[in-house]
């Protein structure tokens, strides 16, 4: 049997409920909270009651006592902060997976504000995209974006300047550059490499939030440990148990 855990901060109700619906016989899920919860419906469902439930699970799954954890309605800032410190890494790399409105799947990076703003940084997302695309079966073809059109040149530095790296980064990988055709871009490339995070997060934000698209979790790629993030504003947390647990049952095998 699998265990997960899923932090539990604000809206307790549709973080318990989402547990129930994504757990079954052999995945077994834990919400970590600060407060008392109400009696799981599920018998594969159970709580973890912690003064501190982003410490709690994150040492939990380090100490192997879960498999997977999804960060649910807990504090991003201070979950990540010291998911960083457990793993002494100084800086998360966070691919999601995202689903439009028409069904197409792609993995997007990056999504965090501080993450992807060097040739270097998106070099090593591309690696780790492809690797995950490869693994549930997405096309490995990425694309990098830009702030504009290869015509755009000229009329903005900071346009300039990441056109000039979506260039190297994907001469340097073989990757495409998709320059700002994100819509072309999802329809043949199952990693998509966005100019910086602040765009990423734009993109991620806006297709979910407004475009009726869903957001699966981005998994935490640079740590030995499976953790998934997750937005406190997605209306369940059904699709990042899920992807936790299909990442967990890939690296078991």
């Amino acid at each position: 049997m699998i265990t997960l855990g899923i932090g539990c901060g604000a809206d307790a109700e549709k973080v318990l409920a989402s547990a129930e619906l994504a757990a079954f016989e052999d995945l077994r899920i834990l919400c970590y909270s600060s407060l008392p919860l109400d009696e799981p419906m599920s018998a594969f469902v159970g709580t973890v009651i912690s003064n501190r439930p982003h410490i709690a699970m994150i040492d939990d799954l380090r100490a192997g006592k879960i498999q997977g954890a999804v960060r649910g309605t807990l504090p991003a800032n201070e979950t990540l902060r010291y998911l960083k410190t457990a793993y002494g890494v100084s800086r998360l790399e966070r691919i999601a997976l995202l689903e439009t409105a028409r069904g197409d799947r792609f993995f997007l990076a990056p999504v965090g504000v501080d993450e992807g703003w060097t040739v270097d940084e998106k070099i090593e997302l591309v690696a780790r995209g492809r690797e995950l695309a490869r693994s549930f079966g997405l096309s490995e073809r990425t694309a990098v974006l830009s702030g504009g059109r290869i015509g755009d040149i000229g009329r903005h530095p900071i346009v300039d300047r990441s056109i000039q790296d979506a260039v190297e980064v994907a001469d340097k990988t073989g990757a495409v550059h998709g320059e700002i055709l994100i819509e072309d871009m999802v329809k043949e490339c199952g990693v998509i490499i966005a100019p910086d995070g602040i765009s990423g997060n734009l993109i991620f934000r806006t297709l979910t939030f407004l475009g009726a698209g869903i957001g699966h979790g981005a998994p935490v790629m640079n740590i030995p440990g499976v953790f998934v993030d997750s937005s406190r504003a997605s209306s369940g947390y059904v699709p990042a148990l899920n992807l936790t647990a299909a990442v967990v049952k890939k690296n078991i095998q």
